[in-house]
């Protein structure tokens, strides 16, 4: 048994310091069909091993593309090695983080190994769907992708564990053009956590959905753009998810707070609306499994939820161990990295906006003039809460009630002002689990929130 090699390397490690042996693989898969051709058909594997060493406040850290005896030795000496020749030249002695816990995780997930011929095959029943029902695209495209990361951690003085997360998805691209010329493009991903059986075992339970993004995207067809300036709208629960993410999320990671971002100084401060609760949850939202469960993170720290903001007051960071300690706070599993020769960083896991206590027929029946903005394509913020996101599919309110479809557009704002100006908070929560998040390296994040009623920046055309 895998960990059972690395549990016999602890003797290999040094008193005083602390370390973490990781084994970790990475298996990844994706098939792409493009009006009806196979274009991409491909599956690839990773797996090393890697070592993290603590040395009065300096970190050695080595990896090896290999998973045997002889490979845990030699990472073990080298990031030990590394970290108490840092500890040299740093010149300084500073006191380990506590450990929070000792122990050993159940094992958590399962890896289930699909013929690589199941996945073509029900991605062509999908294509078949929409190319026989709709004929009048101008593009289709069915993609597969799966992700899964395998590790194993043997800590010296914090939990040990095997954790496997998989997830795979298969997402519908679909497109036409307006009367004018202009191409519109929407997409979605069905899936989530678990292997091709868990998911797709029968497609068809998907054909709904397929059916209503088709129906969007005529609607957006036949759209009109939005009127620039700032405007009364409802937040779709993708987009509040993507502010949660994009434009919150990374604001409240402690390594990007010692970095100067915007949170450093409105820690138990007013920064939204007292309806605004955030929290980045890490397996277990409202009794079942959150959407990428986070059991025990690359430190060996037991993962827990992390509360964020409270009643509109910006109440925690997001932590690994080092920053937990500088800031007088508890690590509550944040640190992890996506490959075998990734070191640990601060990573969101599951981070939300709650829901509240309104319906959406509520907050669309109470704007005269206004927008339904319902899902992104693309994001980006900066460390001062600033952030612009791309809208692909949204609607006109006019008189309470949904108008016309709308055309490509952007929204924009500083998150901590855009925030205080939610009044609504509808009672239902919208995840979103297929992305990436890039910050420095990869790392699979689900986000999700409920739609809410607040004022904002629209780009127009």
């Amino acid at each position: 048994m895998f960990q059972d090699m690395l549990e016999k390397k602890r003797e290999l490690f040094a008193d005083g310091v602390q370390t973490v042996l990781r084994g970790h693989g990475n298996r990844n898969r994706r098939v792409v069909i493009l009006k009806g051709n196979i274009v991409q058909n491909t599956r690839s594997e990773s797996r090393g091993i890697s070592a993290r060493v603590n040395n009065k406040g300096t970190f050695g850290f080595a990896s090896v593309a290999e998973t045997t005896p002889e490979a845990a030795e030699k990472v073990l000496r080298a990031a030990t090695r590394n970290a108490s020749l840092l500890a040299e030249h740093a010149r300084r002695s500073i006191e380990l983080p506590p450990s929070l816990g000792v122990g050993s995780m159940p094992p958590h997930g399962v890896i289930n190994d699909t013929a690589q011929k199941e996945i073509i095959e029900a991605c062509q029943t999908v294509d078949n769907y929409v190319s026989t029902k709709y004929p009048d695209l101008t593009t289709r495209t069915i993609v597969y992708t799966e992700d899964s990361q395998d590790r194993t951690l043997v800590t010296s003085d914090a939990f040990n564990g095997h954790m496997i997360t998989p997830r795979c998805y298969i997402y519908v691209f679909i497109g036409s053009v307006t009367d004018s010329g202009v191409p519109v493009e929407l997409f979605k991903a069905f899936g989530g956590y678990g292997s091709f059986a868990d998911n797709f075992s029968d497609v068809t339970k998907y054909y709904p959905e397929i059916d209503e993004l088709h129906k969007r995207l005529m609607d957006k067809k036949e759209g009109v753009y939005a009127q620039s300036g700032t405007k009364t709208v409802v937040l779709g629960g993708f987009m509040a998810g993507m502010l949660a993410h994009e434009a919150v999320g990374h604001t409240v990671e402690a390594d990007l707070v010692r970095g100067g971002s915007v949170a450093g100084k409105n820690l138990n401060k007013q920064v939204a609306s007292e309806l605004v609760n955030m929290v980045d949850f890490a397996h277990t939202y409202d009794g079942k499994p959150a959407p990428l469960p986070v059991y025990l993170d690359d430190e060996g720290t037991r993962a827990c939820d992390e509360v964020l903001i409270k009643d509109g007051i910006l109440v925690g960071y997001m932590h690994d161990r080092e920053s937990a300690q500088h800031f007088g706070m508890k690590a509550s599993g944040n640190a992890r990295g996506w490959g075998f020769a990734d070191e640990p960083l601060i990573r969101m896991r599951n981070t939300c906006i709650l829901p509240g206590k309104n319906t959406l027929d509520e907050m669309i029946s109470s704007i005269d003039d206004g927008y339904y903005l319902i899902s992104s394509g693309n994001g980006q913020a900066d460390l001062t809460g600033e952030f612009m996101f791309g809208v692909t599919c949204g609607y006109e309110i006019k008189n309470g009630k949904l108008g016309k479809g709308l055309l490509d557009t952007t929204v924009s704002g500083v998150a901590f002002d855009m925030l205080k100006t939610v009044d609504m908070v509808s009672d239902t929560l919208e995840w979103s689990s297929s992305g990436f998040c890039g910050k420095k390296q990869m790392m699979a994040v689900s986000m999700g929130g409920p739609s809410m009623r607040c004022k904002i920046t629209i780009g127009g055309r």
